[in-house]
């Protein structure tokens, strides 16, 4: 049997974190033979903490043989502690009639303090993964507060809208999902995205060739995917909480196999024409467990190329607006 792994989840008790933790624990994301420790974040108020008794309590209930123990904590120092990988999922939602600008500044002060701590206790492997939102800006201030680790060890989530793309590009085309492949995504995780369909490949043709109509490539196509999470808010009445968990569980898991090429979230260094200061998303291959190197030299039309210009002036503006805490 290995050695467990310690695994650090913010936002434990809340719905991304019920559909995913059960996942954790059974090996879906770090693999069948690999037991985890499960080091569970809360907010300090008793309605959350007892709803992180219940969740932990049905954990036990399900009897994985890879979960080795759990640590439940209000604390982020306890909750960080020798951890392996921090996922961070928890973030204030955006609420009526909220600016994004105070979205930003809001959620900001919570990833400082956990960028601060996550360098100060984590192991010295530790890698951090951020889905609570705006993603990419959350993680660049994270990130911003590590001396100690480097800022690739930090990541953001821009998966779910590669599933999602993925998924609409199968249904146009009337194939199974597996058949549709390197469908990257470009930019921040909102509905500025760029979903780069010139790259993709459907049954190893380009995409392209086989959905012909460039108009709903241009316009629908891009649009439904930059817009999907708004649209399961309207029909479930909630945000989207089982996609989300299992986008971060492919996220992981493309992370920690050697030779997965997908899209992540990084610290651009000026790739594709991006800000080098931004967390941009982007095709990256995975090296080592944990490691990767980004995919260079992917053609992109004028079309393509306005995207992504638009998703950089976008992250820029978020950098900007959360200038001062940064550093």
């Amino acid at each position: 049997m290995k050695t467990p792994i310690r695994v650090a989840v913010t936002g434990a008790a809340g719905q991304i974190s019920y559909s995913l933790l059960p996942r954790i624990a059974s090996g879906a994301m770090f693999g069948p033979d690999q037991p985890v420790i499960l080091q569970l974040l809360e907010v300090p108020v008793e309605k959350a903490m007892k709803a992180l008794e219940g969740v932990a309590m049905e954990l036990d209930d399900c009897a994985f043989p890879l979960l080795s123990g759990m640590v439940l904590t209000d604390d982020a120092k306890a909750a960080f502690k020798d951890a392996n990988w921090c996922l961070l999922v928890g973030a204030k939602p955006r609420g009526p009639g909220m600016e994004r600008a105070d979205l930003l500044k809001d959620n900001g002060k919570i990833f400082t303090t956990q960028g601060q701590v996550i360098d100060e206790v984590s192991a010295e492997n530790a890698r951090v993964a951020v889905v609570g939102n705006p993603a990419n800006t959350n993680a660049m201030i994270a990130a911003s507060k590590a001396r100690r680790l480097t800022a690739d060890r930090f990541t953001a989530m821009v998966r779910l809208d590669q599933n999602r793309a993925q998924t609409m590009l199968a249904k146009k085309a009337g194939v199974a999902t597996t058949d549709v492949s390197e469908i990257f995504i470009f930019g921040n995780h909102s509905p500025t995205m760029f979903p780069a369909f010139g790259h993709a490949k459907i049954s190893g043709k380009p995409a392209e060739s086989v959905i012909t109509d460039r108009a709903w490539l241009e316009g629908e196509f891009c649009e439904k995917v930059g817009k999907r999470g708004a649209a399961i808010i309207a029909a479930r009445g909630a945000s989207s909480a089982a996609s989300a968990a299992n986008a971060l569980v492919d996220h992981v898991r493309s992370l920690v196999t050697p030779g997965q090429i997908h899209s992540i979230a990084i610290k651009s260094e000026g790739h594709y024409g991006f800000d080098a200061n931004v967390w941009a998303g982007m095709p990256v291959k995975t090296t080592t467990p944990g490691a990767y190197e980004v995919v260079t030299g992917i053609p992109l039309d004028d079309f393509a190329k306005s995207k992504i210009a638009a998703t950089n002036k976008e992250l820029a503006e978020e950098r900007a607006m959360v200038a001062e805490m940064l550093g």
